[in-house]
């Protein structure tokens, strides 16, 4: 499932890419993905131009002329690809969008993913992102941001997964972001000393640059059909239970946090 680092890639390829193009038609396969009819949906895309894309959080903001929107979300997975003018195209999505140039992008959902096509004025009642919080990313997540949220009393992982508090961080990276911060993630947030709040905000910036500048997750395709390099090698603690740390040599365990599931040193991240 896409996090945040193989979203800013995605979108910053799909600007590159799509920028200044005009929509000309599409097939839609699957209208339950979709917040309007088929052909609602191509009528009112049809020669619309492309300003920029972009994330928020999970999601991918496409902006186009006349005031409207193409909003994206990945759902548990997805292929995103872009097609060259006389390119073959995959057999399989549910969405194809086509320009007046002969390229073309494909989604394929692997589940639940979205494709909503709204006017500009309705974001900010769209119920899936109108609360997504600020990426950890932006020049807004400070320190001084970050002691502010943490100042809850929710355990930290559930605090840091909370999309309306940190925008993007998803079930992947965050085990190893708590790992290297040395902190348990049922640690109720209120309780962390200063020192540690700090150093897991540093963490959670660094561990998601570093996935940026590697490539994004493994299993994760691009705009370009590639799989990037952040690959299970690239974990500390993450999918490795059984393992040695490789702090202290104890053995990592995988244990359940709420609804998801949690890999812990039980020695370097004590409750």
């Amino acid at each position: 499932m896409a996090e945040l680092p193989e979203l800013i890639i995605l979108a910053g390829q799909m600007d590159k890419e799509l920028s200044s193009k005009e929509f000309q038609q599409g097939e839609l396969r699957q209208e339950k993905s979709l917040n309007l009819t088929a052909d609602e949906f191509i009528q009112k895309i049809k020669g619309k131009k492309v300003i920029k894309v972009y994330n928020k959080g999970k999601w991918i903001f496409i902006q186009l002329s006349d005031d409207y929107h193409l909003l994206l979300n990945l759902g548990m997975g997805a292929d995103i690809l872009y097609h060259e003018p006389g390119a073959d195209l995959p057999e399989e999505y549910q969405c194809l969008f086509q320009f007046t140039d002969g390229s073309s992008f494909s989604c394929k959902f692997w589940w639940i993913g979205r494709a909503e096509l709204l006017q500009d004025e309705e974001l900010p009642q769209h119920k899936a992102t109108k609360d997504i919080a600020i990426s950890p990313l932006d020049a807004e997540f400070t320190t001084e941001h970050f002691r502010e949220l943490c100042g809850a009393r929710s355990q930290i992982k559930n605090l840091i997964l909370n999309q309306k508090k940190i925008g993007g961080i998803g079930n992947v990276y965050i085990h190893d972001i708590l790992f290297r911060a040395k902190i348990h993630p049922k640690k109720v947030a209120n309780t962390l000393e200063t020192c540690k709040v700090d150093k897991l905000h540093d963490m959670i910036q660094e561990n998601l640059k570093n996935a940026i500048e590697i490539g994004g997750l493994a299993y994760e395709k691009d705009f370009y059909g590639q799989n990037n390099g952040f690959d299970r090698d690239y974990f500390l603690v993450a999918y490795k239970e059984g393992e040695p740390c490789p702090k202290c040599g104890g053995t990592i365990e995988k244990i359940k946090t709420g609804s998801t599931s949690s890999y812990i040193c039980p020695h370097c991240q004590e409750l």
